[in-house]
């Protein structure tokens, strides 16, 4: 491998890796937040227990997060030096913002979360943990804007050599950016309403604390429900996006070939990228590849043979990448809106096939967040930031492949570590159920005002 290839496979390592965690910070401190609201306004010791049980997950999850996140920034210097010096005056600003802003509330307010319980008043502490959740969105906010910028370049012009900024606003706006922020958002919700509902059909499996669980699940389901419609919206208004923005990324992620007019949509296709067709083509929906791209079904569809061989993604990748992603949400719909209906009916602990189902199912969101980033990200290829400056012109030229080698090795081994310590936490806390006694965290330590 040169060393383009190497530094793409270790920010893919690295990147891929940090954001394990980061769905489910996202997720599951907006669950916390609400859990502790319900016990706030209630005052029933069953959610102040639910708070303390999932907010120790949602800690060990945030912690990692903050490590494995840290060396994703440094890699720009090192790996991507040119990238650095050819667009860093717009994609350095909203990272520093990210850094200033949203990581500075994140810092503070955890720290509020974690050691306040009997020093601040429950309504401050509530609020902690309220802003812990909404400084988590804006930090993603900015990231995905400064990524959106990348897949959308907007508001800059070519001088000096530079991409500068003119117009931060059109940043801002990136319909891009704000749609990928919206369904990744959305996508780490769902990710925490199966982790919280996977956990709680473990539980109800052995029937323990099945008050306890039967409410965590519960409201884990309504959440997911809730989440899993809006990722559907957010996902549609994000395929528009792309046709219109990257419409080659879009012909490989339909394996469409050919121009065409009301074009339809292959249920079952295998490309053939050598000979520049597909192998395989029916159980066609007619007209209705148009309408997803343009919400017309008469729209023309632009095909891989519209652009030239050296501005395509692989095709390969980038399309079973998303027809697994797809398929995992039909999947994960499923069985969210069965969940819902036995949970309210209050029969879940009659259904120990689908609990076990759930149980299993913990990795699927994960599985299917990682695969939109390969779709996203193989998709822009060959560009770093699409249609400007091509991948292999931003690696730095001052690193050899030795010294790539060495630290793609020492990363994977690393995060081969964090992760192992991770799961080993997550199962062993996970495994002990939430406290019994909780008394000690209701003392009053002053009066409220």
């Amino acid at each position: 491998m040169d060393l383009v290839e190497l530094s793409r496979l270790q920010f893919a390592v690295t990147s891929l890796f940090h954001f394990i965690f980061v769905p489910l910070t996202l997720g599951l401190s907006i669950l916390v937040a609400i859990m502790e609201t319900c016990y706030v306004r209630t005052g029933n010791e069953l959610y102040l227990r639910m708070t303390k049980f999932w907010g120790k997950l949602f800690l060990i999850n945030f912690a990692l997060g903050i490590v494995t996140g840290i060396t994703l920034e440094f890699q720009f210097g090192m790996n991507w030096a040119e990238y650095s010096r050819y667009v860093g005056d717009i994609f350095g600003a909203p990272l520093a913002i990210e850094a200033t802003v949203a990581f500075f509330l994140e810092s503070v307010f955890i720290g509020v979360w974690i050691f306040g319980w009997n020093k601040v008043s429950k309504r401050i502490h509530l609020m902690s943990i309220w802003i812990v959740a909404f400084a988590s969105t804006l930090s993603a906010l900015w990231i995905l804007l400064a990524n959106g910028w990348m897949q959308h370049p907007v508001g800059f012009v070519l001088r000096n050599g530079r991409a500068e900024m003119v117009d931060f606003m059109a940043m801002l706006t990136n319909s891009y950016g704000l749609l990928k922020f919206s369904h990744t958002v959305v996508s780490g919700y769902v990710l925490a309403a199966f982790f919280v509902m996977g956990i709680s059909a473990w539980h109800l499996l052995r029937k323990s604390n099945p008050d306890f669980f039967k409410t965590s699940f519960r409201m884990g389901a309504v959440f997911g429900l809730i989440s899993i419609f809006l990722v559907i919206l957010s996902g549609d208004y994000t395929a528009v996006v792309v046709a219109d923005a990257q419409p080659v990324k879009f012909a490989a992620m339909e394996s469409v070939w050919e121009t065409q007019a009301g074009a339809g949509m292959n249920l079952v296709t295998w490309p053939d990228t050598a000979n520049e067709r597909n192998y395989v083509e029916s159980m066609t929906i007619p007209k209705f590849l148009s309408y997803l791209a343009y919400h017309n079904t008469d729209a023309v569809v632009q095909g891989m043979k519209a652009f030239p061989k050296e501005d395509r993604p692989p095709v390969l990748p980038v399309f079973l990448s998303f027809r697994a992603m797809v398929g995992m949400g039909f999947y994960m719909t499923f069985l969210v809106i069965l969940a819902v209906f036995v949970s309210w009916r209050g029969t879940i602990e009659k259904h120990p096939l689908l609990l076990r189902i759930l149980l299993y199912s913990i990795p699927i969101p994960y599985l299917a967040n990682q695969l939109g980033w390969i779709v996203a990200e193989v998709g822009r290829q060959p560009w770093i930031v699409y249609g400007v400056l091509r991948t292999s012109d931003a690696v730095s030229t001052s690193v050899s492949v030795a010294q790539v080698t060495g630290s793609l090795i020492g990363f994977t081994l690393l995060y081969g570590l964090l992760g192992f310590i991770d799961i080993y936490l997550l199962i062993k806390f996970a495994r002990m159920g939430p406290d019994e006694d909780v008394s000690f965290l209701i003392q009053s330590a002053r009066k409220e005002a």
